[in-house]
């Protein structure tokens, strides 16, 4: 019987770039043959236990399983809260509880984020998170109470909507409470907060299984595998890329001699396939930070320099055929100046012409609603990314250096699984291959960031 199409079209990404190397070696038919044999895919929510699967095809699947990698999660800074703990925390707990029914498990391994460690300063060491301690001092964050206050919240909510009560949507509210309780604590936002939980739960309740943790940094276009410049889906700085060749924000907060912990996503993979070689069937856990930042770090200096050099190489053409000039964003380094600053220059004039807009039947609303949406974009962009621009925490990689030496690289250059950021020029990167990248996606995908 075929899958689902809801299970098949979770897999749609084997028809994506990524996957042309495997096309053009065995040939369209010979691809499809290949991924018949190799992936079966399931419907299912990892979200719930045995990730919804019945009992019997779950129990198949205990019997047949060595090893779990286990990457579901939601990635957005402002996911709706239930949606959120679901996927990152609950996922997490599930996923080991499902682990533990499997009698020839080899490993488990788990896609993490460094970022679980907050805004915190300092070296970050490779170890595991306690549960219920926050970073915020003097909390406790209880997991159990918080599922609970979300259901209480959405009870609140269904109450209101069926007393006429013109409250906010459950969508809106969700994503409000997500950020809010994530402050509380002492995270900057909803994905690195139920990501925190979900490392919790797993270390509470992994026992003695062989687990190993994969918490990468700010992940980028591939370096080299199995193309230099595949991606999917702007993240982190590539939403500064694509603000920038828009020419949307003329300031931002950061300090350009700061570091920008990025590691391309193939060598995340390549980590990844190393821990699973070296720590199969091996009891106990392991951390990772797939990282940059000691080895071979990003500065901001580096980045604004290739995002100028780039489109200076490949100027912009307006719509009316004249060239976008460009021009280098101001930095402010402190958030209290950048806000009033762009409260003086830009939101209220704004705000007067929309008056004056009014008065005149409309007659500014084109410009002023085009105006605004790029003042709202840029303060959107702060409010997510500002943590990170002003972030002193620096990730430990002992255990990462120790894998890296521990496998032996095949190919004299030592380019097959690769992970070894020290190996990487950022500007020449960033210059030809993932702000190119970026912005091949924003293209493909106009309006969606």
């Amino acid at each position: 019987m075929p899958p689902p199409p809801s299970s098949v079209s979770r897999v749609q990404v084997l028809g994506k770039d990524l996957f042309n190397t495997l096309r053009e070696k065995h040939g369209l038919a010979g691809f499809q043959k290949l991924i018949k044999e190799k992936i079966v895919p399931l419907a299912g929510d990892v979200g719930t236990r045995n990730f919804g699967l019945d009992s019997s095809r779950s129990d198949d699947l205990c019997q047949e399983i060595d090893v779990i990698v286990h990457g579901a999660a939601t990635t957005s800074f402002y996911e709706r809260y239930d949606v959120a703990l679901a996927s990152n925390a609950l996922g997490a707990q599930y996923g080991c509880e499902f682990a533990k029914k499997c009698p020839n498990l080899k490993l488990l391994l788990h896609v993490s984020t460094a970022f679980v460690a907050g805004t915190q300063e300092g070296l970050l060491l490779e170890k595991a998170l306690t549960m219920g301690e926050a970073l915020r001092p003097g909390c406790h964050l209880d997991i159990e109470a918080e599922l609970q206050l979300v259901e209480k919240v959405k009870a609140e909510l269904a109450e209101a909507k069926s007393g006429g009560s013109d409250q906010s949507s459950e969508k809106t509210a969700m994503k409000e409470l997500g950020l809010k309780r994530a402050c509380h604590f002492g995270w900057p936002n909803v994905y690195t907060f139920t990501k925190a939980m979900g490392e919790m739960l797993l270390e509470q309740q992994r026992g003695d299984l062989p687990v190993v943790i994969i918490r990468p940094t700010m992940v980028t276009s591939t370096y080299h595998d199995p193309f230099p410049g595949w991606i999917e889906g702007a993240r982190t700085i590539d939403a500064l890329i694509v603000a920038y060749n828009e020419q949307a924000f003329p300031c931002f907060v950061g300090d350009l001699k700061d570091t920008m912990d990025a590691v391309p996503a193939d060598m995340v993979v390549n980590a990844t396939l190393a821990a699973m070689a070296v720590h199969w069937n091996e009891k106990g856990q392991v951390i990772y930070h797939v990282s940059s930042a000691i080895r071979n770090p990003l500065t901001g200096q580096v980045f604004e320099d290739a995002c100028w050099d780039y489109f200076s190489i490949h100027p912009r053409v307006l719509e009316n055929g004249k060239p976008l000039e460009n021009r280098r964003p101001y930095l402010f380094k402190r958030f209290a100046y950048f806000r009033a600053y762009l409260i003086l220059m830009y939101k209220l004039p704004l705000e007067m012409l929309h008056a004056v807009s009014l008065l005149l039947c409309g007659l500014f609303s084109q410009y002023y609603n085009k105006h605004n949406r790029r003042y709202t974009f840029l303060m959107l962009l702060v409010k997510l990314y500002a943590p990170y621009a002003f972030f002193k925490g620096c990730f430990d990689d002992t255990n990462l250096t120790r894998l890296r030496k521990e496998v032996k690289m095949d190919g004299k250059d030592g380019s097959l699984f690769n992970f070894d950021p020290k190996s990487i020029d950022w500007h020449s990167y960033l210059l030809n291959v993932h702000v190119p990248a970026v912005l091949m996606y924003g293209r493909k995908n106009k309006g969606s960031v």
